[in-house]
């Protein structure tokens, strides 16, 4: 191709390009788009687009692993996701989260019946909203949680108030839950019970000096219904035998020795729970001390107390370590038998109340362990990404029941969270 032509076809395509670039031009409400550089006015300065409004919130990701195993042969599989959106400026902040529990038991109680390991599977979620301008805040909280016989939501409002210069702030709030227990295969419309609880709390938060806080809340739980384990057998005992039942029973004794009757689990259909809790958190030189205490009590004549201590000590900006202690210890409810009596048949005579869940029976559990923390964010603020290691061994101790005498179980955790 001769230098002509190739000047033509340039030419060409230079027209066409201007050409294009007036059209579109044009489209968008333009004259010009190439103004002349005679048009141009250096005395009038160009404009500069309005800057993009800054985003002040903090979004919080943590994803988490939990296990648990015990000696009753009961393994619990948790991975869990975490995500909130907290914007300082505006007081308003969102959170969220979901789990998923697999759960496989192979438990005495479970062996007890002639059945064998089960495995299921259950899913959770939260989602809450909060804001909190200045002084007063509401908080507006939901919960679902879904199993194979298993169904419940519930909804809550909870209300805080700042005084003394938010060295003093009050809390106070109510919910409302909603079971549905059913048995797994079954549809709950051929059999399901429901169980409706009412809940209520309040208390305060006190800021003691620039290196402790301290608060007390109180807790009331109304629940009303049928809460009974629609699987949970209670045998039962002659008159003259019943005394003999040793402490830890085995399941040969047991079977060797009760009636042939084995009627389900019945509690009763209403309960009132009361719970008052204190926590207090120091700040020393290097290190934080956080103590808890909880008295619990309710009509069904269940009283226990739970002592919790955690001590985190820093070791440099990039690293922190606590020790964990917990111990608990309560008494049974007043229906609570090691071994029921009845009657043999034709009498019968079943107790009213009736149950097999040694969580309400006389116990103490010891709880150790402890956690790290590695914070892997920039040197400015290594705090915005961490990695966490915890495990606790635990202990607890039967005083007055079958098959058992004592537990020991093992829970561990592996967190990632991270700040955007």
């Amino acid at each position: 191709m001769t230098r002509s032509a190739r000047e033509r076809r340039a030419a060409i395509a230079g027209a066409a390009l201007a050409g294009i670039v007036a059209v579109a031009a044009r489209a968008n409400g333009e004259d010009d788009p190439i103004p002349k550089p005679k048009d141009a006015d250096p005395q009038v300065p160009a404009e500069t687009p309005p800057p993009k409004p800054q985003d002040t919130s903090t979004k919080h990701v943590a994803l988490e692993v939990a296990t648990y195993a015990d000696s009753d042969n009961v393994t619990v599989f948790t991975p869990s996701v975490n995500m909130s959106v907290e914007n300082v400026t505006a007081g308003a902040s969102i959170r969220g989260s979901y789990l998923v529990d697999v759960v496989s038991a192979a438990s005495a109680d479970i062996v007890s019946t002639a059945s064998q390991r089960w495995t299921e599977a259950r899913q959770a979620g939260t989602l809450e909203a909060e804001y909190k301008p200045r002084d007063f805040g509401v908080l507006l909280g939901s919960a679902i949680s879904s199993e194979p016989d298993y169904f419940s939501y519930s909804l809550g409002v909870q209300m805080t108030k700042d005084f003394n210069e938010k060295n003093t702030t009050l809390i106070g709030g109510f919910g409302f839950g909603h079971d549905t227990i059913g048995r797994a295969g079954t549809p709950f419309s051929v059999f399901s019970r429901t169980l409706m609880t009412g809940t209520f709390h309040g208390g305060f938060t006190q800021v003691i000096n620039r290196t402790t806080v301290g608060s007390v809340v109180g807790d009331i739980i109304i629940e009303n219904g049928d809460q009974s384990k629609p699987y949970r057998y209670i045998p039962m005992f002659a008159p003259n035998v019943a005394p003999l039942v040793p402490n830890g029973a085995s399941i040969q004794w047991v079977t060797e020795h009760r009636l042939p009757e084995r009627p389900l689990e019945q509690l009763p259909l209403e309960r009132q729970r009361y719970a008052v809790t204190s926590r207090l958190a120091h700040r020393f030189d290097g290190s934080t001390l956080r103590l808890e205490e909880r008295i619990y009590w309710d009509t069904w004549a269940l009283v226990a107390s739970s002592t919790d201590v955690r001590w985190i000590f820093d070791v440099g900006r990039r690293v922190s370590l606590w020790p964990h202690g917990r111990f608990h210890v309560q008494d049974g409810v007043d229906f609570w038998q090691k071994a029921y009596v009845s009657f043999p048949a034709p009498a019968w005579n079943l107790p009213e109340y009736r149950t097999g869940d040694r969580e309400l029976g006389p116990l103490w559990t010891a709880t150790g362990g402890g956690g790290i923390k590695f914070y892997l964010g920039r040197n400015a603020d290594p705090r915005t990404i961490s990695i966490s290691l915890t495990a606790d061994g635990m202990y607890t101790s039967f005083l007055d029941d079958i098959y058992l005498t004592s537990r020991t179980g093992v829970l561990g955790a592996l967190m990632v969270e991270g700040e955007l």
